[in-house]
Order: C-alpha cells, then sequence, then structure tokens
C-alpha cells in the first residue's frame, strides 16, 4: 500500500515537472521570438517571397483621406513592376492572374496603405521607386527617356552619316571616272577626248 502511494507521489511529481518546463520554455521562446505589433512593416526577407520584398511605408498625413479612386489605384499598379524575380507583369497583372506569386500581393498591401494615408498615385510610384529603384517601373520617368534612347539615336545618327559618306564617295568617283572608250569608231585620241569634253560640257571652243 504503502509502495503504491509512493509510485503514485512520484509520478505527480514528475507530471508536475514536465508541465513547468514546458510551459516556462514556450514562455522563453516567446520572449526571444515576440509577435509582431500591428501596424510593423514586413521584414525585408519574407518566406516564400525570394527576399525581394520590400516595405514601403510613409507616415498618413494628417487628417488623412484616400484621394486616389479604385481605378486610379489600379492604374499605378500597372506602372509597377512586380519584383519576384520571375515575371515580366506589372503588379495589378501578376496579382490577377498569377495566384502562386505572394510578391505581388504584398506590394498591393503597401499600395492600399499610401492610398489610406493620403497619397497621390504620383507620390505612391515615387515612394516606391524610393525603395526599389528605377527597377520597379514599367516605363522610364520622361527625366530619364533621354537615358534610354540616346545609345540608340547615336547608332542611328552613325549609320546615316556612314550612309551619306558613302553616296558623296560613289558619286565622286563616278564624276572623275574616264570616259569609256568608243570600240570600232574611226577617230583619233584627240578626237575623242574633244568628244569627251563635249559630252561633259567642257568644250568651250
Amino acid at each position: 500500500m504503502t509502495s503504491s502511494m509512493t509510485s503514485r507521489r512520484e509520478f505527480l511529481t514528475r507530471a508536475s515537472a514536465g508541465c513547468a518546463a514546458i510551459v516556462v520554455g514556450a514562455r522563453v521562446l516567446q520572449a526571444q521570438n515576440p509577435a509582431p505589433e500591428q501596424g510593423t512593416a514586413p521584414s525585408e526577407s519574407m518566406p516564400g517571397m525570394n527576399g525581394q520584398v520590400r516595405p514601403v511605408r510613409l507616415p498618413p498625413k494628417p487628417d488623412a483621406k484616400p484621394i486616389v479612386t479604385q481605378d486610379e489605384r489600379d492604374a499605378l499598379e500597372h506602372r509597377l513592376h512586380c519584383q519576384c524575380g520571375t515575371c515580366t507583369l506589372d503588379v495589378y497583372t501578376c496579382r490577377t492572374t498569377d495566384f502562386t506569386c505572394s510578391v505581388s500581393p504584398a506590394m498591393h498591401r503597401d499600395v492600399l496603405a499610401l492610398v489610406e494615408g493620403g497619397y497621390s498615385a504620383q507620390e505612391i510610384i515615387d515612394a516606391f521607386a524610393s525603395t526599389y529603384g528605377e527597377r520597379v517601373l514599367m516605363a522610364p520617368r520622361r527625366s530619364n527617356l533621354l537615358a534610354w534612347f540616346t545609345p540608340g539615336v547615336a547608332v542611328l545618327a552613325g549609320g546615316g552619316a556612314i550612309a551619306l559618306l558613302l553616296r558623296r564617295w560613289n558619286s565622286e568617283k563616278q564624276r572623275l571616272a574616264p570616259a569609256t572608250p568608243l570600240h570600232g569608231v574611226d577617230a583619233t585620241s584627240e578626237e575623242l577626248a574633244r568628244l569627251d569634253a563635249a559630252v561633259r560640257g567642257d568644250d568651250r571652243s
């Protein structure tokens, strides 16, 4: 009887100690990895996103009210390039057609937050460009159009200059080429020279 009671006490003691260890361990883990507060920006490397998502955050404007309509929001998302690194789609097209991509929905959430913060479409575009660089834009800014097209214009201008020089060179070559001798004509070289000068309009006699 005494042995049975001792075994039960040992069992209960060990079980209590095990439960206490589990609770303490859970609290330690919670302290080491606190849950993110509401509104905290996501980390720059998020699981399943290939580390391509960067938080685009701006503080809400005073008395912020959305000034961008849904259509304008969708239009500005067409101007933003999805940063998943595996497609060439804009944010709107990617998030509405490729449901395996987790990057475009995250970028969409940033757009929504900026819209709620009272920012205009251009301000939102500028915020994304400031965070990701020019690569986030589907088309270059007007200020950068010259940098995009200058190399092509230079190539075309160089090709045109070469073609013009070749044309002038061929024309000059033909002008300076001697007249073709007339075979089978009974004439002296002096008469042929005078005939050639007359054809060229150089005969002043």
